[in-house]
This record gives structure tokens, sequence and C-alpha cells, in this order.
């Protein structure tokens, strides 16, 4: 019988048995995997929104030539193959699944990891700035572990592969330090949190708020908008000033009066001003002095603090205190020094004084 026929060491009815097993296999896992995508749909009440997203995204990241390979290979186990073959299509079909499982671990771990940064972000953003960074590390590592686990499987002396890697990882590191260099700086980041997500930071003459800490760049959205993208490594080795975690902001004016002022006046300024600070809330006054002799003004310096971060608190306070200054000098007649300069003439008659004045204009 026809059927009867050996073809590569097997008769035709074992190989239409093995035919027929892998595609039963392959429907029964369509249907499995479109039963599961019905139940993460969004028509499905049950389910949590989030585990709905990650139900769809493991789907959506398994391909069918991977249950097409799984299918053929379940039929193949019914047929008698020769050792070598045995054994390289059992490796090509682990090479596959760890491939499979790489991609699901993956986004897994992206998933779960953005769930927790979301929740995260506004209570303790240095978590969530770390979980980033531990995110992807630990992709790295799964992949690099599947990656021996299938060289391993192949035949491959990983150990000797791991000791090659290593002399000629010294040459790929010198080629890429500037990367490693970022690299290791997002780690020191991470683990020294100079600053986190949400912080608002000067770097230079540069300032915004942190958005986002990559492993080689950190993004910051500036006060007028755009987007400033740092190195990690250059980042570092700036003098960055967090403003976020300040407790209280330090002011520090300065105000001149007419070198005409009165002693009396001179003495009531510092309480006067003292007094209009006080009245302020939250503020704490610290001092105020009489400072120095300007070359045009007697300068008084003023210090306070308000007892928060908020620079629109900042200043509006600012903005009602230099108005009361305004009116309380006005209503006690002290003059506010600007600019000027005085000409001194002796010895010269009215003529003189005239011409000269017209050449002076």
């Amino acid at each position: 019988m026809i059927l009867e026929q050996v073809v590569f060491q097997n008769p035709i009815r074992s190989w239409l048995y093995a035919l027929a097993v892998a595609v039963a296999v392959f429907l029964l896992l369509k249907v499995i995997q479109a039963g599961i995508r019905r139940r993460v749909s969004p028509d499905a009440p049950i389910i949590d929104a989030g585990w709905r997203n990650l139900g769809s995204g493991l789907i959506r990241r398994t391909h069918g030539w991977v249950l097409f390979t799984l299918s053929a290979y379940t039929g193949l186990l019914l047929l008698m193959l020769p050792v070598s073959i045995s054994y390289f299509i059992g490796s090509a079909v682990l090479a596959v699944i760890l491939y499979q499982i790489g991609r699901l671990g993956s986004f897994t771990v992206k998933f779960f990891v953005e769930r927790y940064r979301r929740q995260k972000i506004e209570t303790n953003a240095a978590a969530a700035t770390a979980l980033s960074s531990a995110g992807f590390v630990f992709q790295i590592v799964l992949w690099l572990l599947l990656i021996v686990i299938a060289l391993d499987n192949f035949g491959v002396n990983v150990t000797t592969l791991i000791a090659g890697l290593g002399i000629g990882g010294i040459a790929v590191a010198l080629a890429v330090q500037n990367i490693l260099g970022d690299l290791f700086a997002s780690f020191s980041i991470v683990l020294d949190k100079p600053f986190v997500i949400g912080d608002f930071i000067v770097v230079g003459e540069f300032m915004g708020t942190v958005e986002h800490v990559g492993l080689k760049t950190t993004r910051i959205r500036s006060i007028s908008g755009e987007q400033l993208i740092f190195s990690n490594s250059d980042l570092l080795k700036s003098r960055i000033r967090n403003f976020k975690r300040m407790s209280e902001r330090r002011v520090v004016f300065s105000i001149g009066v007419v070198s005409q002022t009165p002693y009396a006046q001179l003495i009531a300024i510092p309480a006067m001003i003292r007094e209009i600070i006080e009245s302020k809330d939250p503020v704490r006054f610290e001092r105020a002095h009489f400072k120095e002799y300007g070359p045009y003004a007697l300068n008084f310096e003023v210090v306070y603090r308000v007892k928060n971060s908020d620079y629109d608190d900042y200043m509006d306070i600012q903005q009602a205190i230099n108005l009361e200054i305004h009116q309380k000098f006005e209503e006690a007649g002290i003059r506010f020094a600007y600019p000027t300069q005085t000409l001194f003439l002796e010895g010269r008659s009215p003529g003189e004084m005239t011409k000269l004045g017209n050449e002076l204009k």
C-alpha cells in the first residue's frame, strides 16, 4: 500500500498522523488564543482595565509562527528521525520558545514598571525614577540569560565564550566609554538621588522640571515650554540647584534713599520695614540694616524668609512688601534715590555760568 511506503525512515501513514496532530494542535492553540483575546477585550467588564491591557499586550506579542513551530514540533515527535536531526530541531524549537519568553517577559516588566511608576510618581518620585532604570536592567539580564541558555543548548561552550567576551569587552568598553559613562551616571542618579522626577532644578543657565531619567539622557521641561535634554554624565558634572527640596526661600533685597534724608528718618526706616514684613504670612523677618553709603544713595539691606518654596507665593509677598514700603515712604516724606550727579561751580560770573550751561546742553 502507498501508506506503508517509507519516506525518511517513516511510512507515509506516520507522516499523515504527524501532520494531523500538528494541524490539530495549531487549531487548538489558535482557539485558546482567540478565547483569551475575547476575555481581555474592552467588552469584558469582569477584568480590571490594567490586567486587560496586560493580557491584550501578551496576546499581541505571541506570534502565529511561534504557534506554528510548536505545533509542527508536536507532530514531529511522532516520527522516528535521526538523532542529529532530532537534536537540531529540538534546539531550534527551544530557541523559538526562549525568544517568545523574552518578548513576553520584556513586555511584562515594562507593564508593571509603568503601572507602578504612574501610581508612585506623585507620592514617591524617587522610587519611580529608580524603578524605570531597574526595569531596563532586568530586561537586559533576562535576554542575556535566555541567549546563554540557547547557546548552551546548541552545544556552545558558554564558559569559554564568556571568558573571550571578557577580553573583547575591554576593547568595546574603550570604544563606547561615553555611552558607558552616561549609563553609570544614570545609576548614580538613581542611587544617590540628587534629583528625581518632578523636581525643579537649575543647571547652569537652564532650569525646568525633571520629566524623565533615562540610561543615557535626562529630559527636563523648561519654564518656557521646550524640552531640555542633558546627557547624564554632563549633568552630574554640572552644579545642580534643586529647588524642590527647598523648605523655605531666603530673600535679600536693597532699598536706596537720597543722601539728604534726615537722621531721624534713617533711624525709623529699619523698624518701618520690619513692621511691614512681619504683617505678611507666611514670612519670617530676619533683619533690615543701613548697609552702606552708595555713590548716589544711602542703601538699606533687607532679609526675610518665605516659609515655603512656592515661587508664586514669593512674588506675591514681595510685591505686597514693595507696594507698602512705597506707601509708607510717601506718607513719611522719604524719597527713593536714583542716579544723579551734582556739579559744583565756584568763582564763576553769572554770564560765564549761562554760557557754560548752554555748552552743556
